[in-house]
Formats: structure tokens, sequence, C-alpha cells
């Protein structure tokens, strides 16, 4: 969000916090990605820029996965994809 938000049209963490009614320590838990975006805040965000809050929340779907990746890399390496789906057992 720093990075292609705030910096680009020169908005500080306080004032996204005012401006969403807010706790700055929300923006900046978010910006440094010790907190999530809820809901609620993805309401905000999408008033504020302009967007969907859907967009929020799959930027918080994509940090998510990317974390529990890199967190747990060989545990995910050992799942093996079902040739259920290879032989179309669902249709």
């Amino acid at each position: 969000m720093q990075e292609e938000f705030l910096i680009p049209l020169c908005i500080s963490q306080y004032r996204l916090a005012k401006e969403l009614n807010i706790p700055q320590t929300r923006v900046s838990g978010i910006v440094n990605g010790s907190r999530r975006i809820t809901a609620d805040t993805a309401l905000r965000l999408s008033l504020f820029f302009g967007n969907s809050a859907k967009f929020w929340l799959g930027l918080q779907d994509d940090f998510d996965i990317e974390q529990a990746k890199s967190l747990q890399p060989s545990v995910y390496m050992q799942i093996r994809r079902t040739n259920m789906v290879e032989q179309n057992v669902f249709a």
C-alpha cells in the first residue's frame, strides 16, 4: 500500500487514517504487514481510493498465500495432486 498508493499520491499514513476514520496504528499495521485488511477496512479503502473492496481483500489473500508458502515450503511441496482430476470424476 505504501509504495503503490500512499507515496505516489503524497498521502501519509496519518492522513489516510484520518480520512478513513480509523486509528493510525491500524494503517501502520497494514503497511508493515502485522495487521490484516478486514472487510471493514477494505470497504473504507475502496471508497477512498475509488476501487473495490474485493481488490483490497484480494491483495490481503495474495499476501497471506505468499506468507504461508514462505513459512512452510517443504510441507506444501509434499502434497501431490490427485489423479481424480485427470480422470474427470467430477464431470
